[in-house]
């Protein structure tokens, strides 16, 4: 079982840029329900493998997307996508 490289799971930074410009940004110790019981929650229905993403929900911030605008999504520093929308 990998460690994991935050303090903890209920003090996460993330962040969504449109464009260079941050649109969204939030921590995980705003979120509703814990990771814990999503998981828990999701599994009931689905069998969850690495690699898979749970999309929750989104903060403050959602705005209309066009073609050609560029989408980064980061947790704390590390980006972990890049989306150019068709």
């Amino acid at each position: 079982m990998q460690v994991s490289k935050f303090s903890s799971i209920n003090n996460i930074n993330f962040s969504l840029l449109k464009n260079g410009k941050v649109v969204q940004q939030g921590n995980s110790s705003q979120m509703i329900f814990s990771f814990y019981k999503i998981i828990a929650f999701v599994s009931k229905y689905i069998t969850l493998k690495k690699g898979d993403l749970i999309f929750t929900g989104t903060p403050k911030g959602v705005s209309k997307v066009e073609a050609n605008d560029v989408l980064e999504a980061f947790i704390e520093d590390e980006k972990l996508l890049t989306v150019k929308v068709k």
